[in-house]
């Protein structure tokens, strides 16, 4: 017996590691005799009400024609309700030594629409986490993190391939992927289908295998601009903007980029000289909903720009979107170097 609950909100990385637990659990055998697989609507009884009940006689069903069954539960993430996660719990008490349970947390279907329900993303209850791991059990979160340890975990996943990556090669995958991340499953996927299992990888490597650059999140920028660091935060701008697009795209892409900071520096305008003592009241401040992260990057940036800092960058921000207007001969990538190069250097003589 063995229970696994893998925990993901990536289609791509969720399917990977549930695939990957499955194949080694069925090993050799016949998948056809071996494997059962539960959707999330199987929880549901024919009132529309979350149920276990499928899933307790799957994990109770002694095997036929083999030795063990492999016993998987997509969408387990309806039992998130105390009043419904009870008989998970049981379940997980309750095994067979012949079951192997594969549980797959994530957000579970509308069972009308077929799409991902609304709404936060379910969290697993303590309950349930103790009961796999007082049945000797392991909990997997595929969830890639944000911000720097985005960066980490991306560099955990080509090292743990069988793939050797040099230092130019990491940085490769990362100006590649950006934040679209969970692509590394087929980037890994087609460098061993071209290279071979356990080949060395360049740079080249990935220009040449690795499709099309991925999308940058605004804190890819913001980050190196708050160190200030001009290069890193220069290479970032460039990748916001399409180079091989036409003026018309070139421009609208560099007036998105100088909107989302004018609006990060207007909430550092908004907190200087304000009482805001830590990341709660400095979101109430800005209006600001949901995580309160963000609202601490700006208040820890905005302490360290100081008031004459944070109006220099208000300054420019604002001649950046009038030279993108055209009081300037500039091309729109060339108003944005400079843009967030002076913004860099300002944060860096802070």
């Amino acid at each position: 017996m063995s229970i696994s609950m893998i925990i993901g909100d990536d289609p791509v990385l969720l399917s990977a590691a549930v695939g990957a637990r499955v194949d080694e659990l069925v090993g050799d055998g016949d998948r056809s005799l071996m494997l059962e697989i539960l959707n999330d609507t199987d929880h549901l009884d024919d009132s529309g009400e979350v149920d276990a009940t499928r899933l307790a006689v799957a994990g109770g069903t002694p095997p036929f024609l083999t030795e063990r069954r492999v016993v998987v539960g997509r969408g387990v993430g309806r039992f998130s309700n105390k009043s419904v996660y009870l008989p998970l719990v049981a379940l997980i008490g309750s095994l067979i030594d012949t079951t192997d349970l594969v549980l797959v947390w994530e957000k579970p279907n509308n069972p009308h629409t077929g799409n991902p329900e609304t709404g936060p993303f379910p969290a697993l209850p303590k309950a349930v986490k103790e009961a796999i791991e007082l049945a000797g059990g392991s909990v997997a979160d595929t969830r890639i993190p944000r911000g720097a340890k985005a960066s980490a975990w991306l560099g955990d996943q080509l090292s743990e391939s069988s793939l050797v990556f040099d230092r130019a090669a990491v940085s490769a995958a990362e100006d590649l992927l950006g934040e679209d991340r969970s692509r590394v499953v087929g980037l890994l996927r087609t460098l061993e289908g071209v290279l071979g299992v356990g080949a060395s990888v360049t740079a080249d490597d990935i220009r040449t295998y690795g499709g099309e650059e991925g999308s940058v999140a605004p804190w890819d920028l913001e980050d190196p601009i708050d160190r200030g660091d001009v290069a890193a935060a220069i290479k970032v701008a460039h990748r916001m903007i399409p180079l091989a697009g036409t003026v018309s795209d070139r421009t609208n892409a560099s007036f998105k980029l100088v909107s989302t900071l004018q609006r990060r520096y207007s909430g550092m305008l908004r907190l200087d000289g304000s009482d805001a003592r830590d990341a709660t009241q400095a979101a109430a401040m800005m209006g600001m909903k949901g995580s309160t992260y963000p609202a601490k990057k700006i208040l820890n940036q905005s302490r360290r720009l100081g008031h004459d800092g944070i109006v220099e960058s208000v300054r420019l921000l604002a001649n950046a979107d009038l030279d993108l207007r055209g009081t300037v001969n500039w091309p729109p990538e060339l108003v944005v170097e400079v843009l967030v190069a002076r913004l860099a250097n300002i944060a860096r003589r802070s």
